[in-house]
């Protein structure tokens, strides 16, 4: 059985959102539910005055009676039409305010959530789901409800009326509009199902898309002649979803038809009756007009809303996607009971038996591996691409939690540790790191945004990463926008956005800095120049390195090597190539292009 649960859940985040406007717009259907009434009413008493007017003696009082219905439903018009602006534009409101409020909730979510959800497919489609449904399904529900509800104040005055002709008007009314209902909650369903099994291609042809229009691939794109092979596959996955979608509207369109035959039969039914009945002189000629207009409306009515029921039943559906995605829970869970972190760190950091696989992953990625650093020390990690270095990193930063072992902190197992008092005191440049086309200015302060805008320190970690040499050559300096997506941006080279990422790292004051092949696209002078700086800076801190160039690690305290998940060596750099070892042939190899 289908929960109301996302349902429900909708139709609070629109109350949260726009509590007054949603009020506004109840008492508006109300008055608009029993305008028609009134209309109808009005109809009869002119067809009758009228009526009675002919061969009246005095014609001009008989039209002055006549002329005062026709007043009144002059007034009512014009009410019924005020009130329509008045509601569109209450709707408007409420749906702008519902968006932006939906869109936030899931922004939200997006930032709560752990980063091994973005390593598992499943997780992206329910991510497109919400993201296409969730931003205009809350506000359709409070459009829905409020046509059925005002549908049903209508149908329930009108069918009152209705009755009062005769009984089974209101079971030839049921029996006309249930068909349509059977038929659109059956295809509601269908199409629901139908949107579940195309998220996937849909998602690969959004991906095309992106490539095609995309700056991180123009080079590539034209250079490799890449674009009618993109065009090709984005059409063939669109032409494949939208050839399905059609056969579904055709199936739809045929069955909603049918069901339209079963309504008129029934209209034009109760239309012969209420004629015989008018002919018998059972009815006045105005009571026929009212009778008339009150079954069609009130079929309408009834047609509106079982089509509104089914919609809402349909958005049911699809908002499940949104309860599923903020029902996601963070698979890094915060303590019950955090503990403070040590400051000063006395003792180090401890590694001890961690083993580690990727969510979706087939192997380990860490096997048993123990090392401690101690504080202040400066420790390098290296080894092959896919030894495991950045993924320890990446533990450490409790982005990720270990399968097995535990990583300590004087002592301290992290898990115990509140995720954010943890990550404040980590300073980490990542290699494939953040490129904010902002200013530069905010590039920098993104390190450390308890600091005022206008700190120092902000222009001290520029000047001693480098960083504010390639600010001073920007046209707006400090306030030049980075990158091309936007008006007035400049471009900077991969070197000159690493000094910006640098200066974001060392802009927080941490005592631990973590630098993850940080400055692989720079030259060797450029990149020694860097470490230098870092050791200096990091004087004092605790430091963990990766990089590929074994000569800019030989300055470290002790280095550490990895090797398939597994620590292999551990030692100074003259001891571990007097080892003649792993990382021995390592340097070797790198040393050999030098020479």
């Amino acid at each position: 059985m289908l929960s109301p649960a996302p349902l429900l859940r909708g139709l609070r985040l629109v109350w949260q959102s726009a509590a007054g406007w949603t009020g506004a717009q109840l008492v508006l259907l109300v008055i608009q539910g029993l305008l028609p009434l009134v209309t109808l009413v009005l109809m009869k008493l002119i067809i009758d005055a009228v009526t009675e007017a002919v061969g009246a003696d005095d014609p001009a009082a008989a039209f002055r009676s006549v002329l005062t219905y026709v007043a009144l439903a002059g007034i009512a018009a014009l009410v019924g039409a005020l009130l329509r602006v008045v509601s569109g534009l209450v709707s408007e409101i409420q749906s702008l305010i519902v968006t932006d409020r939906v869109q936030d909730v899931l922004h939200a979510k997006s930032v709560e959530i752990d980063l091994s959800y973005y390593e598992n497919p499943a997780y992206h489609d329910t991510l497109h789901r919400a993201q296409q449904e969730a931003p205009y399904r809350p506000n359709r529900i409070v459009s829905e409800l409020a046509a059925v509800a005002q549908n049903g104040i209508s149908l329930i005055a009108v069918v009152g009326l209705l009755i009062s002709f005769h009984w089974l008007v209101a079971i030839v009314l049921l029996i006309a509009a249930l068909p349509g209902m059977f038929v659109k909650v059956r295809f509601s369903r269908r199409l629901y199902h139908w949107a579940l099994r195309q998220t996937a291609a849909q998602r690969q042809a959004r991906y095309f898309a992106s490539m095609l229009t995309g700056e991180p691939w123009a080079k590539e794109l034209r250079l490799f002649s890449l674009g009618r092979q993109f065009r090709e596959r984005f059409r063939g996955l669109i032409r494949t979803v939208r050839e399905e979608r059609l056969r579904l509207v055709r199936t739809r369109s045929f069955y909603e038809f049918g069901a339209q035959v079963l309504a008129v039969a029934a209209v034009f039914g109760i239309f012969a009756l209420i004629a015989w009945r008018t002919i018998r002189g059972e009815i006045t000629l105005g009571e026929m007009v009212m009778y008339f207009g009150a079954f069609q409306r009130a079929q309408d009515f009834l047609r509106d809303m079982m089509g509104g029921l089914a919609g809402l039943y349909e958005d049911n559906l699809f908002l499940a996607d949104l309860d599923t995605f903020l029902d996601l829970e963070p698979r890094v869970r915060e303590p019950e009971t955090p503990r403070p972190f040590p400051r000063p760190i006395r003792r180090g950091i401890t590694v001890e038996h961690v083993s580690f696989t990727y969510p979706q992953g087939s192997r380990a990625v860490l096997e048993d591996v123990s090392l401690e650093i101690l504080p202040g020390e400066h420790v390098a990690l290296v080894g092959e691409n896919g030894s495991g270095k950045t993924t320890l990193v990446k533990l450490l930063c409790r982005l990720y939690d270990p399968d097995a072992g535990a990583i300590r902190i004087d002592g301290i197992d992290l898990r115990d540790l509140g995720t954010a008092a943890l990550r404040r005191e980590i300073g980490i440049i990542f290699q494939d790191y953040a490129r904010y086309h902002l200013t530069a200015r905010e590039n920098v302060w993104f390190g450390n945004i308890d600091l005022p805008r206008d700190s120092a320190q902000i222009d001290e970690a520029a000047r001693k990463t480098g960083a504010e040499a390639v600010i001073r050559r920007l046209a707006g300096g400090w306030d030049a926008v980075l990158g091309k997506q936007f008006d007035r941006g400049t471009e900077l080279s991969i070197g000159e956005w690493q000094k910006i990422a640098l200066a974001r790292a060392f802009l927080r004051d941490t005592q631990i800095i973590v630098l993850d092949e940080p400055t692989a696209a720079l030259d060797a002078r450029a990149e020694a120049d860097v470490f230098e700086r870092f050791h200096e800076l990091a004087r004092d801190r605790t430091a963990i390195l990766i990089s590929h160039r074994l000569s800019t690690v030989r300055m470290a305290d002790r280095i550490i090597v990895l090797r398939d998940g597994r620590i292999v060596e551990s030692g100074a750099h003259d001891e571990l190539v007097g080892k003649g070892g792993t990382y021995a042939h390592l340097f070797e190899m790198q040393a050999r292009h030098y020479r």
